[in-house]
């Protein structure tokens, strides 16, 4: 079954394991990576189906990436939900021009984050 593959780059251990057990038990695979200065490339490598990207992450922000994936003909339409804990609407209204397909406030509830992975991956697979 394809559809069911999530790279989560986060660097908050808590975080990553709550949306690891989550998403796991709803049938997803989680791979998740730490560092901002080769998630581009770890994306390019893991080839998900769907990207939860923290806005601030050691090495490189989460905005920069985002502008990089969407700069990449390849990744261009890889559904991208992004993650931050300054829910500034400057924010997201950066992260809405750079490309990003949902933002979401940190702290953020399980059925939210579920919700929003399952939608994105329905849209991108109806494009």
């Amino acid at each position: 079954m394809t559809g069911r593959r999530v790279l989560l780059i986060e660097d908050e251990p808590n975080i990553i394991e709550a949306i690891r057990f989550l998403l796991t038990r709803d049938g997803w695979t989680v791979e998740a990576h730490s560092t901002g200065s080769d998630a581009v490339a770890v994306v390019q490598r893991a080839r998900p189906d769907l990207v939860i990207l923290d806005m601030m992450l050691p090495g490189k922000s989460g905005m920069d990436i985002l502008r990089e994936l969407r700069d990449l003909e390849e990744l261009a339409n890889l559904p991208v939900l992004m993650l931050t804990a300054r829910g500034q609407s400057r924010d997201r209204a950066m992260a809405e021009r750079a490309g990003v397909s949902r933002f979401m406030t940190k702290p953020f509830s399980n059925v939210e984050v579920l919700t929003a992975v399952r939608d994105l991956v329905a849209q991108a697979s109806r494009q």
